[in-house]
């Protein structure tokens, strides 16, 4: 089979390159490199062993989508295109809203065009909004988001079942991310975006490698254990081999609507999360609090049963692991 990555040179679509060229599918990449690099493309090739087929351009120019559908025979589509910052997307909600939602309608437009009826999207936990209960269940309803980012993901689940509705021979796969962080083992491929980083453990390895002069972190006076958020953190590999799980259902499945948490099923704060760090990685960091970031909440983690249940699916490396893979890929990543 061969899959069209949108976003495939970006963090968590890299590590999916990989398992799926390791798991025998043909990969197709369409990626802007507004936030990663071409390089990633030579890197998935040492990793895997395997060539893969690269268009540098924007899921919103349907030109280029038409032109790379009529070139392959694509069998299926994982969408991870999209800016996904939830501070940012506060910042500058009208870009999360033009770029999140045009690309999606742009590329299910043209699937639909090509016939190629089965898509996996990258969607989010911020799609619960705040819940009564912390441990975030597929049969929830999709509460009020918190972010513009979290409601363009939102609003792209309600578009895939509106599409559905209108066309039953779609196969669409939604999974719900928590926070994917680590490296792959080989230290060639991991998160370290531009600039000041959005996401926690990008900004722990800049002030690690002491780019950053201090970690900020944003609220002490939550009511949780230590006063910091918690949230379910998850190594990007087991991420990744949750699309393959996904594939691997769609293929064997009738058309629907699949929907499906991807996380390990247990909270750990922030506060948490750099110990584990300094511990792993023998260091310490330099970090002071500050004032809550508009648009976070103050926890939530997966119940990830179903996607055990239904797609065999589970986590398998640790929060030590994701330190020490994160921090491996850095130091690699600079050189040092």
């Amino acid at each position: 089979m061969k899959i069209l990555v949108t976003g495939g040179c970006g963090f968590i679509g890299s590590h999916t390159v990989c398992e799926l060229l390791d798991n025998g599918y043909e990969v197709v990449i369409i990626d802007n490199l507004c936030n990663s690099k071409k390089e990633v493309i030579s890197k998935i090739e040492t990793i895997t062993n395997k060539k893969v087929l690269f268009y540098e351009g924007d899921v919103r120019d349907k030109e280029l989508l038409h032109k790379i559908f009529q070139d392959n025979t694509i069998d299926g589509v994982i969408h991870f295109a999209g800016l996904k910052a939830v501070g940012e997307s506060v910042k500058i909600p009208l870009s999360y809203y033009r770029n999140n939602i045009d690309s999606t309608l742009t590329l299910l437009e043209v699937m639909q065009e090509s016939n190629c009826k089965n898509i996996v999207f990258s969607s989010s936990a911020t799609v619960y909004g705040i819940q009564e209960s912390p441990k975030y269940v597929e049969t929830m309803e999709r509460g009020k988001t918190s972010s513009p980012y979290g409601e363009t993901k939102a609003m792209i689940e309600k578009i895939l079942e509106d599409l559905y509705a209108s066309d039953p021979t779609f196969k669409i796969t939604i999974l719900r991310y928590f926070n994917p962080i680590g490296a792959h083992k080989s230290g060639l491929i991991g998160e370290n975006p531009n600039g000041i980083p959005n996401n926690l453990m990008p900004y722990i390895l800049k002030v690690a490698t002491h780019e950053l002069p201090e970690l900020t972190i944003f609220g002490n006076d939550y009511d949780t254990i230590d006063g910091t958020c918690i949230r379910d953190y998850i190594h990007v590999v087991d991420l990744a081999k949750g699309h393959i799980k996904a594939l691997e259902h769609a293929h064997k499945s009738n058309p629907n609507i699949y929907t499906y948490n991807l996380g390990s099923g247990h909270g750990v704060s922030v506060a948490e999360i750099v110990t584990a760090f300094e511990k792993v990685n023998k260091l310490k960091l330099n970090y002071k609090f500050g004032a809550r970031r508009e648009g976070d909440l103050p926890e939530f983690y997966a119940d990830p049963s179903k996607a055990l249940k239904e797609l065999g699916w589970k986590t398998e490396e640790t929060l030590e692991d994701m330190c020490k893979d994160s921090y491996h890929f850095i130091i690699k990543e600079k050189g040092e």
